[in-house]
């Protein structure tokens, strides 16, 4: 199913070549980007052969429509490495939460610093959470000073996104890795 929906995906990027194109007449651009003027459709199709090239509709929109003589194999070889090449290149980022208490121990902070330390290293943003459970909703300045302090402890590798703010019974700060300046 899912490599149906990728041909289909495919095909669907692939542009008008050779007898696809129904236009009567189009705007004619050779392999070297030089305008050959209006010609009608038959007449670029022999052109595009004699030159033993394919004739690739690139600006349906216009009035009359774009041709561009091109060898269209090459053409996809090109595009599909360059996607390649994109997609090797891209990071993806994972946002990694670390949960703390208002009345959290100096022992347990550190330990809740070092992985949220860790996670920022290796290029992961942290989504820092004090959860307020019962009372303890009522000192949400507590929880407010757990978050500033844990901030002022990365502020070296990393970066405050989103300040400390209460969304329900929890209160969040989102930090990023620190941008390389």
């Amino acid at each position: 199913m899912i490599k149906n929906i990728r041909r289909w995906l495919d095909i669907s990027k692939e542009m008008n070549v050779n007898e696809k194109i129904r236009a009567r007449e189009v705007r004619l651009i050779d392999a070297n980007g030089d305008q050959l003027g209006v010609k009608s459709r038959n007449e670029a199709l022999e052109i595009a052969q004699k030159r033993e090239l394919d004739l690739v509709l690139v600006a349906p929109g216009a009035k009359p429509p774009v041709c561009r003589i091109m060898d269209y194999g090459k053409y996809r070889y090109e595009q599909q490495k360059k996607e390649r090449e994109a997609r090797r290149k891209q990071r993806v980022i994972n946002v990694k939460e670390v949960r703390f208490s208002p009345g959290i121990g100096d022992h347990d902070f550190n330990t809740k610093l070092r992985n949220a330390r860790r996670f920022i290293e290796n290029g992961d943003k942290v989504k820092a959470s004090v959860r307020f459970r019962g009372r303890a909703i009522t000192h949400k300045d507590l929880g407010r000073e757990v978050l500033e302090r844990l901030a002022e402890e990365l502020k070296d590798v990393a970066d405050v996104e989103s300040r400390a703010r209460m969304e329900g019974r929890q209160m969040f700060m989102m930090l990023a890795p620190a941008s390389e300046k």
